[in-house]
């Protein structure tokens, strides 16, 4: 797959604002009252339940995908099955803490009871700041950023890069004025938390799923639209020389694995073996597998993965 951002000509390398991954700083918690079941619950029903959504190549929707596998090998890590749980974007977090979860912009509210469908959420979560207000997350296992993207025929520029990312997202931002957005409520796609000027742009609010908005783009349902790196590089694979990358719209992020506030024993026992895998080298092939350009463009966020654990 060779991957083309139309910096002056196709067939550049992606840009250097391309950075290694960041951990998003912690919110204050809130207080969930969450019911999820504890490592021990997990290991006396004799089944680990993922919950997932299919999106980009970490839960395919064709029964495998990176989240997919690693949640299957630590299912057999513990000594039980493994079981696949859909859900979706506006209920997964409600399905693992055992409470109703409403976004508010970049911030969350836990509502009335609902019940609790699985152990672990999976299928590359970002981590921000209202989502570490109502679950924890796992060691850092995937960089993400949001980029803006474009049609390939869009009069739209990609920006030059200047190697300061704060400059590099005005520049990007620029770009908006007197154009529609796709943006998506409830995730790491959602314009409200990255404080975006709208008085000259139109946002379109996406109520498909993630996995249909490079194609909506393409359908020329707006201008533009924020995507994310895992879906951008499967987008950018799946539609050769249709789609590019206008440039950075946010801060370098990291992705985890979800469990519920009053699991602790359940996370750290996948943290653990999380770092086993990276450490006996079965972790980086499963990465390489389901994303083999990722590690050519973010190469310091798995060497500090492979240093650090």
């Amino acid at each position: 797959m060779h991957l083309c951002f139309f910096v002056r000509r196709r067939g550049l390398a992606l840009p250097t604002w391309i950075l290694t991954a960041a951990i998003v700083t912690s919110g204050m918690l809130l207080s969930t009252s969450a019911h999820g079941r504890s490592l021990d619950d997990v290991k006396k029903a004799g089944v680990l339940r993922h919950l997932g959504i299919p999106y980009a190549n970490f839960v395919t929707g064709a029964g495998d995908g990176m989240d997919v596998e690693l949640m299957q090998r630590f299912a057999e890590r513990m000594g039980v099955k493994y079981e696949y749980v859909h859900t979706d974007w506006g209920t997964i977090f409600g399905d693992l803490t055992g409470r109703k979860i409403t976004v508010d912009g970049s911030d969350a509210v836990a509502g009335d009871s609902v019940p609790v469908r699985g152990d672990v959420a999976a299928n590359g979560i970002t981590i921000l700041p209202w989502r570490e207000k109502v679950v924890d997350f796992s060691i850092p296992i995937f960089p993400n950023q949001v980029w803006l993207m474009a049609r390939a025929d869009s009069p739209a520029s990609p920006i030059k890069p200047t190697g300061d990312i704060h400059k590099d997202m005005e520049a990007t931002r620029s770009v908006l004025a007197h154009k529609t957005l796709l943006s998506k409520p409830g995730t790491c796609l959602d314009y409200s938390l990255y404080d975006v000027k709208t008085a000259d742009v139109e946002v379109r609010i996406f109520s498909g799923g993630l996995n249909e908005m490079a194609p909506a783009l393409l359908n020329r349902d707006a201008d533009l639209s924020l995507l994310d790196v895992p879906d951008a590089l499967v987008a950018l694979g799946k539609w050769p020389g249709q789609l590019k990358v206008i440039g950075p719209f946010s801060l370098p992020q990291g992705m985890g694995v979800a469990f519920a506030k009053d699991s602790p024993q359940l996370r750290d026992a996948f943290n653990a073996f999380l770092r086993e895998s990276i450490k006996d080298g079965s972790f980086m092939p499963l990465v390489r597998k389901y994303y083999p350009y990722v590690l050519d463009y973010y190469p310091d966020f798995f060497k500090g993965l492979e240093v650090t654990h």
